[in-house]
This record gives structure tokens, sequence and C-alpha cells, in this order.
């Protein structure tokens, strides 16, 4: 972080955009070889739209901007983060992950419940059975919207630095796994006390099948406290 700091603004821009693109190329690649280990029935191969892959490199620069944005406000002292290693790092990941769960559940339920769903959200709903790179087919306002609910966090809290990192790696997995459009995980695995709660790759597919259901992202919990759990 403090040697992006002392590099030009168009340099870290650029570091940035290529970690997003790489980011999105592990999720493409390990996303189908996912696929086609688990799938129960024979896996049918299947390639990208031109549109496709304008959604997601266009997704891929918002997501830039909005690294760059966390990097900028960090850099002039308007986000802070702790650095030392203790039980500091789990209690933040925790803090992070329900509240980051929380806020898009919150967003995802209003805007599936208003008028940007029609202009906003229907877009990302074009996949009944979603494929890897739908997670980051997304209208801009939405892609916005999530980074904005994330830096607004950091912007009130000074979470730990490696929670963040650690947050970071769990919610792109989250992401690939909701969009496989196939459940690697066993039904026996899925029922085990912990793991139920957990937003599984079946539980965001359900959502694509049945759009008035499971608008958590990262568990179910709110899901099942507000009746929306199926």
């Amino acid at each position: 972080m403090h040697y992006l700091s002392r590099l030009p603004a168009l340099s870290a821009g650029l570091i940035f955009l290529i970690e997003n693109g790489l980011i999105t190329l592990l999720v493409l690649v390990f996303g189908k070889i996912i696929q086609q280990k688990f799938a129960t029935a024979p896996f049918v191969p299947y390639t990208y739209t031109r549109r496709e892959w304008q959604i997601c490199i266009l997704t891929n620069f918002l997501n830039t901007l909005i690294t760059y944005a966390g990097f900028w406000l960090w850099k002039h002292g308007i986000i802070r983060m702790t650095t030392n290693i203790s039980l500091t790092i789990f209690k933040d990941f925790l803090l992070l992950f329900f509240a980051m769960d929380l806020l898009m559940f919150i967003f995802h339920y209003l805007i599936h419940k208003s008028l940007l769903y029609k202009f906003v959200h229907q877009l990302h709903h074009q996949a009944i059975n979603p494929k890897p790179i739908d997670l980051f087919i997304l209208h801009p306002i939405e892609t916005i919207s999530f980074g904005a609910l994330w830096l607004i966090l950091l912007l009130i809290y000074p979470f730990n630095i490696y929670a963040v990192i650690i947050y970071l790696i769990i919610n792109v997995l989250f992401g690939m796994t909701g969009h496989l459009g196939i459940e690697p995980l066993p039904a026996k695995t899925r029922n085990l006390p912990l793991i139920k709660y957990l937003g599984t790759s079946s539980f965001h597919h359900n959502h694509h099948l049945k759009e008035d259901y499971n608008y958590g992202f990262y568990t179910s919990i709110w899901d099942r406290l507000f009746g929306t759990f199926k």
C-alpha cells in the first residue's frame, strides 16, 4: 500500500486494473473447471457472447475506479486501517462479512421491489442458469452501488488490513460459486450445522430461478429472518 502511494495515479490505477482483470480471469477459468468436474449431467460447452464480454470489461473498469477511490481515501487519511496481527483480524473479518451481507441483502431486496429492477437489475437476471461471467454482468449503477456500500463501511470503521484482504478473497469465492449454475457441494455437506446457513451455489441459483426469494449473498440468515428463504 505504501509503495502504491508513491506511484503516479495512472500507474497505481493500471495496477488495480490488472488486479481486477486477473481476478476475473481466475473466476472464469476455475468456475468452468468446477462446472465440468461437478456437473450432474453431461457438461455442455459454452462460449461467452460479445455483449457479455463488453459488460464484463465495463464492470472491471468500474471496479478499478472503486478500488482506486478506496486507495485515494486511504492515502489521504480518510479511510484508516490497522495492521496489527492479532485476534482483531478474525473479529474485523466477521464484522465486515456480516455487515456487507446485511447491506447487500437490503440493497438487493429494495432493487427488486422498485423500478430499479426493470432499468438496472434485470440485466443480471437475464441469466436463468448462471455462468461464471454472470458475476460481472451488472448494470453500471449496480456495480457502483455495491462498491459504495463497501467504501461506506471502510469510512466508518478502521478495519484491519488483513481482515479486508481475507474478506475480498472470500467475496470472490462466493461470487464465483453463486454463478456456477451447478451445486458442487453434496446435500449432506450443505445440511451441516454451519454450512446450511451459507449462501451456496444452489442458494443463489434458486434466486435466479425464483426472483422473489434468496436475496442474501454470503448467508441465508437474513432471508430466513424476513421470510424470503427458499
